[in-house]
């Protein structure tokens, strides 16, 4: 059996999920997804779509965090520095790379689409 150097990802394309909504606390923003997403093993790339804007006047400095089926997720950007309100340009469509196995949560890119 051959072992290849790299591992395929998104081999039936890329999955798309949308926030049900937005909730601002005073330690983080959490956008809550439907539950059953959480339960997949899942590793790629994944695109979010953030329907809901972050109410006027939040801190910009709070972090990002998705809910899904009762677990909380920090999100994160390329240097691992945790994704917050003043990164998120508005609502749109987002991209991200999710691996269940090690909780990563990563964003792609800063603009939406």
């Amino acid at each position: 059996m051959a072992v290849f150097p790299y591992q395929y990802v998104n081999v039936r394309g890329i999955p798309t999920i949308k926030a049900q909504s937005v909730t601002v606390s005073d330690a983080s923003v959490d956008f809550k997804f439907n539950p059953d997403w959480n339960s997949r093993p899942f590793r790629g790339l994944l695109l979010v779509y953030l329907a809901e804007p972050i109410p006027e006047g939040t801190t910009t400095t709070l972090p990002i965090r998705f809910s899904m089926a009762g677990t909380t997720s920090n999100v994160t950007l390329a240097g691992g520095a945790n994704l917050t309100v003043a990164d998120l340009p508005g609502v749109g469509v987002y991209l991200f790379y999710y691996d269940r196995f090690s909780d990563t949560l990563q964003l792609l890119n800063t603009s939406a689409a």
